[in-house]
């Protein structure tokens, strides 16, 4: 099973970036995905999730202006992120639930 992930970069702060998760070898219909981000000095944090049900969670504060979705005939989920502001420059992860695998992750930078 393989996670790969794309859609980070630079951004100014207020803008906006689509993050993608494409899972290679699973049964992504059936599995329950998060993304997760780490930023320098800090620990991991749970950004969003998604069951194969669409139910989705968050972490604190990422409601506002984060949301995760799915597309199932892509074997995708994405992480739309909008208003984004320097506190959220990390490096974002995907994970898959069952099995447990994570992805290599890809870094956002906002820039003020």
């Amino acid at each position: 099973v393989q996670l790969v992930e794309s859609g980070g970069g630079l951004v100014q702060e207020g803008g906006s970036l689509r993050l993608s998760c494409t899972v290679i070898g699973a049964h992504f219909n059936i599995n329950t995905m998060a993304w997760y981000r780490q930023a320098p000095g800090k620990h991991l944090r749970m950004v969003a999730s998604i069951t194969h049900y669409n139910t989705t969670a968050y972490g604190e504060s990422m409601k506002d202006r984060f949301t995760i979705n799915r597309d199932n005939a892509k074997n995708t989920a994405y992480l739309q992120m909008k208003n984004l502001k320097p506190d959220d420059t990390a490096m974002y992860l995907c994970r898959n639930y069952s099995p447990n695998i994570w992805g290599q992750g890809t870094q956002v930078t906002v820039d003020s």
